[in-house]
């Protein structure tokens, strides 16, 4: 892409359209409010499948640091506890392409934090337009909206390394991860670099509660909401620019709308880790 390509999208990151984000975020969360007239009560992501696992950091010097402490400076023992969901976007029939959404909640020492990652194009421009498959191991996934680091914008991004041939997301994939792990790669980059590789996340689906879920109004594990909100929840070292929740907020906020009372992040996160310990722990490659 050429460096000026580049450098124009390095400027709209850096939040010089917070008031074309808001308007745009208003116009989304009015859309969200038109599906939810005939889907009730969540318009997208309303049916998933809840994964547990963890991600293990790469050991070894890196080149370069992104400026999110959570990437660069890995936890002791180079590991964190993971909760997931895999969810089809729309809600298309599962023999059709969809935009998948994968939702990871990690347990960092500072609490729970939230990453949301959809189906994307693998470069400039395209990792930052959603791209619809059917598969869950088909896709780049990245967080299409960067974070703000304290190096500048930087977006994250998952790949699958195997299986290759997962299935539609349904009960059918609940049940082949019950009994395989799904192993991903995580990479992050900025608007002028290729992805760098940081980590690697090893996923399998729970056995109970059941792990293919109706996300309506909010995914329940242990009798707990499970929500997932990047914007409330950033990871250590990460914040939002604010043109980035502008733009994200107001949907979020019709989409919840009727969801009833939320447990707190951190009650909801100990009764999801109390629920997958097992299937949480480390496996060798």
């Amino acid at each position: 892409m050429p460096v000026g390509a580049r450098a124009g999208i390095v400027g709209a990151m850096t939040g010089r359209n917070g008031a074309l984000a808001a308007v745009a975020g208003r116009a989304l969360a009015a859309v969200t409010g038109a599906i939810m007239l005939v889907r009730r009560p969540r318009p997208i992501h309303s049916r998933g499948v809840v994964l547990s696992g963890s991600v293990r950091w790469l050991a070894g010097p890196r080149r370069r640091a992104a400026g999110i402490r959570w990437i660069d400076t890995p936890p002791s023992g180079g590991t964190q506890r993971v909760t997931a969901r895999v969810s089809r976007g729309v809600g298309l029939p599962p023999q059709l392409p969809d935009i998948i959404g994968l939702a990871l909640r990690f347990e960092t020492p500072a609490g729970p934090a939230d990453v949301e990652l959809s189906s994307t194009g693998f470069d400039v421009p395209g990792r930052y337009m959603l791209l619809p498959h059917r598969s869950a191991s088909s896709p780049w996934y990245s967080t299409l909206l960067p974070y703000r680091g304290s190096l500048g914008p930087v977006q994250l991004a998952a790949r699958t390394r195997r299986p290759l041939d997962l299935p539609p997301i349904d009960s059918d994939l609940a049940e082949r991860l019950t009994g395989e792990d799904w192993l991903l790669d995580l990479y992050w980059a900025d608007a002028r670099s290729r992805w760098r590789r940081f980590a690697e996340l090893r996923l399998s689906a729970i056995e109970r509660p059941p792990a293919v879920v109706d996300v309506s109004p909010a995914t329940e594990v242990s009798g707990q909401a499970l929500r997932f909100d990047a914007v409330l929840r950033p990871l250590p070292g990460a914040e939002s620019y604010r043109w980035a929740a502008d733009l994200r907020r107001p949907a979020y906020r019709r989409a919840q709308e009727g969801g009833g009372q939320r447990p707190s992040a951190r009650s909801a996160a100990e009764s999801l880790t109390r629920a997958t310990r097992r299937r949480a722990a480390p496996r060798s490659s």
